[in-house]
């Protein structure tokens, strides 16, 4: 604020040619002394004058100034032209002549001017106008107790009075010898001089009033000739002449009055528009946190009782189905949270969090919610994560899911045909070597279709360029992992004269398009923020009925590195791959395409499992019978298998009559299950099983658990982690506060599971009854938005509560208090612990989570 004062005081600084500074000084009472001095960072000063300390004449300095006495009330200089910034930290009320001026304009409201006196560090004699500056309107009737009550600060010029006539006399009385003196005679048995010297003798003198705005002070100004003037000067002995001269130091005064008076009140209205910023950015604040949480609570219900449902007995089919289930309620969540997003942005109220997070699981996530339109419409649905990329990563997992999702939701809009094919690589492996596999054959491609060159889409991105961060990429940044993402699509493209406007805020490429193809019109503009907040780029590349190619660079760090630093992990259990049970397997794939090949070595790898691609029927036999290695289980691409039937007849049989081990199980890779083909493939029992793309991890493996005879691993992990919590919660007294029926349901089913006594109020004030000391609860979930009394407050008082037993009793009562939020927003999660709770859950509760939150508490005991 210091600096846009100073600014705004100098560039308006012509309009008050005769002062020599502007400052403003706050009211701070005396009980507000030391909050006031811990926030500014320097203690309130004493005036100190020259009158009052002359050692200070030549070397004045604001530093070696004494603290300000204690008094009721003091006025320090917060705000100051940077003329006078020397005055900064003193205190206006410290000085005889300040204060008497400053109690005068408050009681007043009206400009007053202080006595003559020599001005800090300038040592030259002044004068300082001062206006009071009121919290709210004041009627000119307004007692002094009521403008004392409103007062929050006082606004002062400062002028220079010998500069301030030596201005007017140059322009009046050119090289001509006039001798003037200002006097200040409001005690006119001891007037004050406050301009020129006592010179007595000359006959030519003349006395002039002199009205400088405040009626308590009275000015003089006597005027003479030094010598006897020549005959154009004779109007000077005429007392109007001398009048003339007094009305045009006064006007001048009073016209500066007056600007200042029109200052106090410029700032006055900036300050009250400041106020009401604030206010209206506290109820946008307050607006986006409540339609937040009413649109999160029924959905959390859902969520909460799908995630029950996956713990129940389920066989392979109903698990994905109620996955999905999952994930499309999630995208509800999402696509609803579009529009607030966007009013955060607005708003400036768009945060990130910092988590620990896989970030192949969260593309596997995305790739299941698109299965169905992309298995609908025949297109191939791909993603692949380089090897380079580590396993775990600390950034926004929500963010960075709603801009893939984001992506991806336009290009199954606008893909009829080919393939969306998802790529996530370090930058430098990029920099390093920049060749793409298409641009030497344009159907190198995922489906054999044309695509837009990928390198088009990053052109000019800082990350590539001769003056962007790449060193510190490669070299100086270990802990941070710096992606690049592309998302690929052999789609309609984006007309040419739509691409200018495609991060525009609710723009689409057509009128028909939101009809047509429905959403907001959002996305793109809400992506691009988050990757900005990512410390990333976003760009384009596109051609009609060729497809589109959009890549973002994002900044992560390194989870590997910082996961003991991480606050707040969360690892999706579901979509962990069970990987340790296929450790030492073999599998062979079949596919023509290196890059489809690539992408199906990539998921297969990912269970553990030794992968070798060949790209036709009779190489993949001549591989099986080397013997080199077991082949356990091959992988056909189904162009490969359709394409003739004679030979994929021979393979077959021919993989049935191996010599060495256990034939390998044949499985055939299709983008659909609703074909012809892919139906009479899987009417016969001899034939090789099914699996349907997009591939992803989870699937894969539950696909070859069930036809390899492997048990699932990731089920007993389950078991033992809930057994864990069995033995941590079974018996425990817990107290569940939430005002919302369904969250108390879905909440207690998921403590109960685990054996815990669980009691549900639903208020704040339900909750200080029911732990209020002594009582027999373990540990309360709190919901932190409640109508009435809120999960804040509730804390607050119990934590009140606590403390007014233990100091009467010498005893220690403390109930772990854990808020149950889905706001995951950073400064709510910083404001549950400063309120007096102990920790949070998300909601719906997530077993890991619950489990690292209650074993704090339990595992002690």
């Amino acid at each position: 604020m210091q600096r846009t004062f100073a600014s705004y005081t100098e560039r308006t600084a012509f309009e008050r040619p005769l002062t020599s500074g502007v400052a403003y000084a706050v009211r701070v009472l005396h009980y507000e002394r030391e909050q006031f001095e811990k926030q500014q960072g320097w203690i309130i000063k004493r005036m100190d004058t020259l009158e009052q300390n002359p050692v200070h004449k030549n070397d004045y300095a604001v530093e070696e100034l004494e603290p300000s006495p204690l008094q009721e009330e003091y006025a320090p200089v917060i705000f100051a032209q940077d003329t006078i910034s020397h005055v900064i930290s003193v205190d206006m009320l410290s000085g005889k002549e300040d204060r008497d001026n400053v109690l005068r304009a408050r009681e007043s409201g009206k400009g007053v001017l202080t006595a003559p006196f020599r001005l800090l560090k300038s040592n030259r004699l002044g004068v300082i106008l001062t206006f009071a500056v009121y919290k709210r309107y004041l009627p000119s009737n307004a007692t002094p107790n009521e403008r004392l009550q409103a007062t929050n600060g006082y606004l002062g010029g400062v002028f220079d009075v010998e500069s301030l006539v030596e201005k007017l006399l140059e322009q009046l009385a050119s090289k001509e010898s006039v001798i003037v003196n200002v006097y200040d005679t409001t005690n006119h048995t001891h007037p004050i001089a406050m301009y020129g010297s006592n010179i007595s003798g000359d006959v030519f003198n003349h006395v002039s009033t002199l009205n400088f705005g405040d009626p308590f002070r009275k000015h003089e100004m006597h005027c003479r000739f030094k010598q006897k003037p020549p005959l154009p000067w004779a109007a000077i002995y005429t007392s109007s002449g001398i009048l003339v001269i007094a009305l045009l130091v006064g006007h001048i005064f009073y016209a500066t009055v007056n600007r200042i008076a029109k200052v106090e009140d410029d700032y006055h209205e900036m300050m009250e528009l400041k106020k009401r910023a604030e206010a209206a950015d506290v109820a946008k604040s307050q607006f986006l946190a409540t339609v937040s949480h009413e649109i999160r609570t029924p959905m959390n219900g859902v969520l909460g009782m799908m995630h029950m449902l996956m713990d129940t007995d389920l066989d392979v089919t109903q698990q994905e189905y109620v996955r999905t289930a999952q994930e499309s309620g999630k995208a509800l969540v999402s696509l609803i949270n579009e529009v607030l997003d966007q009013a955060k942005i607005e708003f400036g109220k768009l945060e990130l969090e910092a988590v620990l997070f896989d970030i192949r699981s969260i593309l596997d996530d995305v790739l299941s919610l698109f299965s169905d339109k992309s298995q609908g419409k025949g297109v191939e649905l791909a993603a692949y994560v380089s090897d380079q990329v580590p396993k775990l990563l600390i950034g926004d997992p929500g963010r960075f899911r709603q801009i893939i999702t984001n992506l991806m939701g336009n290009s199954i809009k606008f893909t009829d045909k080919g393939h969306i094919f998802v790529t996530i690589h370090l930058v430098e492996e990029i920099v390093h070597s920049i060749e793409v596999d298409n641009e030497s054959n344009p159907e190198n491609t995922l489906s054999g279709f044309p695509v837009v060159k990928s390198c088009l889409s990053w052109k000019g991105f800082k990350a590539f360029s001769q003056e962007g961060p790449l060193g510190s990429f490669s070299s100086t940044s270990s802990d941070l992992i710096n992606l690049i993402v592309s998302v690929e699509d052999t789609g309609d493209g984006i007309p040419r004269e739509s691409q200018p406007l495609i991060f525009t805020p609710f723009m689409q490429v057509g009128s028909s398009i939101s009809r047509k193809h429905g959403g907001t019109g959002i996305g793109l503009s809400i992506s691009k923020c988050l990757v900005g907040l990512m410390n990333g780029e976003i760009g384009f590349a596109s051609e009609p009925k060729t497809g589109s190619t959009f890549t973002f660079t994002a900044v992560f760090a390194n989870g590997l590195l910082s996961s003991n630093e991480c606050k707040i992990p969360q690892i999706n259990d579901q979509s962990k791959p069970a990987s340790s049970e296929f450790e030492g397997m073999n599998a062979l794939v079949i596919d023509p395409r290196p890059i489809r090949a690539k992408v199906s070595q990539y998921h297969i790898q990912r269970l553990g499992i030794h992968v070798e691609k060949v790209s036709d029927l009779n190489q993949g036999l001549s591989t099986i019978n080397k013997g080199n290695a077991v082949i356990n289980m091959v992988l056909i691409e189904q162009e490969v298998w359709y394409r003739d039937s004679s030979m994929s007849s021979h393979f077959f049989d021919s993989t049935r009559k191996v010599n060495h081990g256990f034939p390998p199980k044949l499985f055939i890779l299709v983008n659909s299950s609703n074909s012809s083909k892919t139906s009479s493939v899987m009417s016969d029992v001899d034939n090789p099983t099914i699996i349907t793309k997009p591939l992803r991890a989870s699937m894969l493996a539950a696909s070859l658990q069930r036809e390899m005879n492997v048990r699932n691993k990731r089920t007993l992990n389950r078991d033992l982690q809930n057994l864990s919590l069995s033995h941590l919660l079974v018996g425990r007294k817990i107290l569940i506060v939430d005002d919302n029926g369904v969250n108390r349901a879905v909440a207690a089913g998921a403590l109960k599971k685990y054996g815990a006594d669980v009691v549900c109020v639903s208020s704040g004030k339900d909750a200080i009854s029911s732990l209020k000391p002594p009582h027999q609860f373990d540990a309360c979930f709190m919901d932190i938005q409640m109508p009435e009394m809120d999960g804040f407050e509730a804390t607050g008082r119990i934590r009140e509560m606590e403390q007014n037993v233990n100091r009467e009793a010498s005893i220690n009562w403390h109930v772990p208090i854990l808020a149950m939020t889905a706001d995951v927003i950073q400064a709510t999660h910083e404001k549950c612990l400063r309120c007096g709770m102990d920790g949070y859950v998300s909601k719906p509760f997530e077993a890991e989570q619950l489990y690292r939150e209650v074993s704090r508490f339990f595992l002690s005991s």
